[in-house]
């Protein structure tokens, strides 16, 4: 109750009680958004001068903190000493009224309410108040009609109850709880933390040294490190490690979405993905990145991201060594080695390695294009393409050459320019041995051989060899002629046809004939131009 009387100023945007002016300033940042102090390297700005200091190490690269139990190393000293109690086992923050001990005061504060009786946390639905954010979260569901998760194998009271609380900690597990008043807007407490409230880790795990609070989920874990996967599909026979995984796995087959969005209707097989979706109509982003600030939905996406600072690569392939940031990047790499094209197209008989490439691919035949600048109303079907058009208008060039300094938009780009460094043709026809720099444009010479058109024009049924072909073959169509001469305005479907026409203006004539050394703007007119000289020879 001694915070309460201490507190003197209060947020006048959500009411939050601070102790001090200072703290309140600082506090007022987060709603109105300004950003007083900023990097004199690149020139983002920050709320703090503590995010500051943070922000400027992912220029000079320290961790200058280090610990002499483990080795692992810091940006801030205030994470050392919270990482050293992990080692100590030492919990500063005791209950004066029961005199339980916790490691963090976040978690001690959260537990006074016990004694308090405080419920900071109230539903606007029906005014029903909670200790902690995440009890108010599960109630939310009431609501929204979101059903928790109850293990159907605890059959009996016991085991329903303990399901539940298995499954509120797992989705406790997920998240990040922010520390309260006075602490860091960006430091977090974790669901470990939270948990000393609760009872202590029993199971330790021989293989890795993780901790579980039942036997149940050290059995689900050990079979990682032993491989076992007793669950077996009766349809493909492909095997998993608990039974969760092969009923989400064994809907890909039956195609069953159980799992509805309540804002637009749409459905998915496992409820993490429907989880993942309502960030969409939410926009909340809980999962924020202390080097950059950068925002996730999901602490998934923002461990990947994290590696993208560090360096780390936590998955290796078996086959050639190869690692990745990303376990599904590892799963579409592992194709390579196997050739597996499990999508196929149904309209054009196409198979692709991954799912996302068939869903591209389909917009070819349908026409579709979702992705749209807001700069010059130009569509795109795959939203990489989009952003890399978008470097169009920034004059953004991101990937640079290392042998001469040369910079590109796009990074297949920069892949194909190094072979010019290196002179390597690495994809031979085997039909007749011609090489080529690149896998894309001997799978292109290959058509010439096979007589194959796959890209078939939706307005008049006419097929073409290749993609870009048949997107120049659509301006015939939707008369669309991007290319505009800048000395006169006037406009091309074609960008030779512009080349052709910039002649008139710059007076250049680069085709000559060989027999009179006359010269032309054009090729067609060349040819026109040779038959006076082999009609005098007949």
């Amino acid at each position: 109750m001694e915070l309460e009387e201490t507190t003197v100023s209060i947020c006048p945007h959500c009411g939050k009680r601070l102790r001090s002016e200072e703290q309140l300033g600082k506090h007022i940042r987060i709603h109105t958004e300004e950003k007083t102090f900023t990097c004199p390297q690149c020139g983002k700005s920050f709320t703090r001068k503590c995010v500051l200091k943070i922000h400027i190490t992912i220029h000079t690269g320290g961790k200058p903190f280090i610990c002499v139990e483990c080795g692992k190393s810091f940006t801030r000293k205030s994470n050392l000493k919270t990482h050293m109690r992990t080692h100590t086992g030492e919990k500063l923050y005791a209950c004066f009224q029961c005199g339980k001990c916790f490691t963090y005061k976040s978690v001690l504060k959260i537990h006074m309410r016990t004694h308090t009786g405080e419920l900071p946390f109230t539903c606007v639905q029906c005014g029903k108040s909670f200790t902690c954010k995440i009890n108010l979260e599960e109630h939310m569901r009431l609501h929204t009609a979101e059903k928790p998760f109850i293990n159907p194998l605890l059959d009996n009271s016991h085991g329903k109850a303990r399901g539940r609380k298995e499954s509120r900690r797992r989705s406790m597990r997920r998240r990040h709880f922010h520390l309260c008043a006075g602490e860091r807007e960006h430091t977090f407490a974790k669901f470990g933390d939270l948990m000393e409230l609760e009872e202590t880790t029993v199971s330790v795990c021989p293989h890795c040294g993780k901790r579980f609070r039942s036997e149940e989920q050290l059995v689900k874990h050990i079979s990682i490190h032993t491989e076992e996967k007793p669950f077996t599909c009766p349809q493909c026979g492909k095997s998993f490690t608990n039974k969760s995984r092969l009923e989400d796995h064994i809907r890909t087959h039956t195609g069953e979405k159980p799992f509805t969005c309540v804002h637009c209707g749409n459905s998915f097989r496992q409820k993490s993905h429907l989880k993942t979706h309502m960030g969409i109509h939410t926009g909340e982003k809980t999962f924020t990145c202390v080097q950059c600030e950068k925002s996730f939905r999901q602490k998934i996406t923002l461990e990947e991201h994290m590696r993208t600072h560090t360096g780390e690569k936590l998955y290796a392939c078996v086959q050639c060594g190869k690692s990745f940031t990303k376990k599904n990047t590892l799963t579409n790499h592992m194709i390579i080695h196997t050739g597996e094209k499990p999508f196929t197209c149904v309209q054009c008989g196409n198979s692709f390695t991954q799912k996302s490439y068939l869903k591209i691919h389909m917009r070819i035949h349908t026409g579709d294009r979702p992705f749209t600048c807001v700069q010059c109303g130009k569509s795109f079907g795959q939203k990489i393409t989009l952003e890399e058009h978008m470097r169009i208008h920034t004059g953004e060039k991101p990937f640079t050459c290392v042998q001469c300094g040369k910079s590109f938009t796009k990074k297949n780009t920069l892949t194909n320019h190094m072979i010019i460094h290196t002179g390597e043709k690495p994809f031979t026809c085997v039909q007749c041995g011609k090489s080529f720099t690149q896998k894309s444009y001997l799978k292109i010479h290959i058509r010439t051989h096979t007589g194959e058109k796959p890209f078939t024009c939706v307005q008049c049924g006419r097929s073409f060899s290749q993609k870009i072909t048949l997107g120049n073959h659509m301006r015939i169509h939707t008369g669309e002629k991007p290319y505009a001469c800048f000395q006169c305005g006037k406009s091309f479907t074609y960008k030779s046809i512009l080349e052709q026409h910039m002649s008139i203006h710059t007076g250049e004539r680069p085709y000559k004939c060989v027999q009179c050394g006359k010269s032309f703007t054009k090729e067609k007119v060349l040819e026109k131009h040779m038959r006076v000289h082999t009609e005098e020879r007949s």
